[in-house]
């Protein structure tokens, strides 16, 4: 953990930072309040959405998001689907990286491969397992050649699935599958994508990285559609701690602010309600249960942990943003899905949850002579310790005795990877809104399944899901899995997501959005700081 006097020298340095940001005077500039650091300018490595708004700001997908955070055409113009739904033909715009360089179809298979490659170890690798043979490629059965993908030419790309996917455009502008500069990745090989070596097909180019402090990005001359980006110079601040940034936030010191801190809602409400920018997201908040320790084999214990969260405790008292319980895993709003699964307790008085949880503790083997200990991992984002310190105080009343574990997000990120956790707080924010993007979570294998659930049943519903080219079947088949897995305990949902953005007033183009995507490309400011 980072100590009192790294803290304050941090403090100094940020002051001084800031003091000799650029203002008005300079041209176009945005401040972007961030959240954790980023890990890496490479789509195939990154995670955290805080990560995908500053690569997705350098790199262009065949779609891209819109003012509104739709998918629209990006590196390509156009595209067509045969009549069964598995073959998708892409049309690339001429377009060029930024180093003058023409992006052509094999930019896009080269990434795709690569990504897919198990040596790669993309965590996101199973976004495309819609692919043809990208499933097996990520198991090691095939090699990345066989994958799908093709260059007719290039300029014409050609995509083969598993099955239907009506959800393929909205897909396609996630980084699973953004290209990379081929020309630069057998020039450089991994070292492509470090800022001295990276180009990119986006708005926007790499200035510099500074680790721990800020990314700055600045317009990219080159790209197609660079007459109507009106940010000059764009940047992305690491504020893991929500509190001292909303302070900078007051100050004028940064432009947005993602996420703000819970504590602070009922002051933003009353002094700066035209700046809050909270919207229906489609997101959840869980804990997860690391499987591959031995407490967690226990069915009984998944269950008790499960009775005794106090949902409404964490929503109506810790956040109070307008976030809703969660007694499932796919939140409400999600397309072509019937959304009434539900633990069977949801409508159980809270008293009654905890005796039943007591009854399942006992039956192990503890209570108050004996209590468990177990350990939980968050951030150390004010917001997330709050969190943390609630789940511990609910735990204590069936026998759980909770540590908290506090790291700095990124390291968080890694961990929750690696799996060095009995529980973990993270978040899962929609991809794409689609059911499988939520449930694929827990399918076997997944790389951002961090407790490690693995049950065949579970993956056998959703591959008959995924072969059911019929949306209302496909919906009823991804909700005997969603069931499936409520039984089985495999997280703890605690409540469904809103947006949490702060927009100083002279920031125009901001449109929330279920998705909370607000490229920099589509803003501008209008009036002074």
């Amino acid at each position: 953990m980072e100590s009192g006097l790294a803290r304050a020298i941090l403090a100094a340095a940020t002051v001084l930072l800031f003091g000799c940001s650029p203002h008005e005077d300079a041209g176009p500039v945005l401040n972007r309040g961030n959240g954790p650091d980023i890990k890496s300018l490479d789509p195939a490595f990154i995670q955290g959405t805080w990560e995908a708004w500053v690569v997705g700001d350098l790199i262009m997908g065949l779609t891209t998001e819109g003012p509104r955070g739709e998918p629209v055409a990006g590196a390509a113009v156009g595209w067509s689907v045969s009549r069964d739904g598995l073959e998708w033909t892409f049309h690339l715009r001429r377009h060029l990286w930024s180093d003058g360089v023409a992006v052509t179809s094999a930019d896009f298979v080269t990434a795709w491969r690569r990504l897919l490659d198990p040596r790669t170890a993309a965590p996101y690798a199973y976004n495309l397992w819609v692919v043809k043979n990208a499933h097996a490629i990520s198991a090691g059965k095939l090699s990345p050649s066989a994958l799908g993908i093709r260059a007719v030419d290039d300029r014409t790309l050609s995509v083969s699935l598993e099955h239907p996917a009506a959800y393929l455009p909205e897909l396609m502008d996630h980084q699973v599958a953004w290209p990379i500069p081929r020309h630069t990745y057998l020039k450089y090989g991994e070292a492509w994508s470090k800022p001295k070596n990276f180009v990119g097909n986006g708005p926007y180019a790499i200035e510099e990285w500074t680790p721990g402090e800020r990314v700055t990005l600045v317009k990219n001359p080159l790209f197609y559609d660079a007459s109507h980006v009106r940010i000059r110079t764009v940047y992305y601040y690491q504020t893991d701690n929500s509190e001292a940034a909303l302070r900078r936030f007051r100050a004028g010191q940064l432009d947005t602010l993602d996420p703000f801190p819970n504590t602070q809602i009922d002051w933003m409400r009353a002094h700066i309600p035209g700046a809050l920018r909270v919207a229906p997201y489609l997101g959840v908040a869980y804990f997860a249960m690391n499987f591959t320790r031995r407490p967690f084999m226990d069915i009984r214990l998944r269950e008790a942990i499960n009775l005794a969260t106090d949902r409404e405790v964490v929503t109506g008292k810790i956040h109070r943003i307008g976030e809703t319980p969660a007694y499932r895993i796919v939140p409400p709003g999600v397309a072509n899905y019937p959304g009434t699964a539900a633990l069977w307790f949801k409508d159980l008085p809270h008293a009654q949850r905890i005796a039943k949880a007591q009854s399942l503790m006992r039956a192990m083997g503890y209570g108050p002579g004996h209590t468990l200990r177990l350990e939980l991992l968050t951030s150390t984002n004010p917001d997330s310790i709050r969190n943390a310190s609630a789940f511990q105080a609910m735990m204590e009343r069936i026998y759980i005795r909770i540590e908290i574990v506090s790291v700095e997000g990124r390291v968080f990120q890694q961990m929750v990877q690696d799996r060095e956790f009995d529980i973990a707080t993270p978040s899962w924010i929609a991809d794409f809104n689609d059911a499988v993007n939520f449930l694929d979570l827990l399918r076997s294998g997944s790389g951002e399944n961090y407790g490690g659930y693995s049950n065949p049943k579970y993956d056998a519903l959703l591959d008959a899901a995924e072969a059911t080219s019929d949306p209302a079947a496909r919906g009823e088949k991804m909700l005997e899995a969603e069931k499936l897995a409520l039984a089985d305990y495999a997280w703890v949902p605690a409540y469904f997501m809103v947006t949490r953005d702060l927009v100083q007033p002279y920031v125009k183009g901001w449109i929330a959005n279920p998705r909370d995507i607000n490229r920099t490309r589509w803003l501008w400011i209008d009036g002074r700081r």
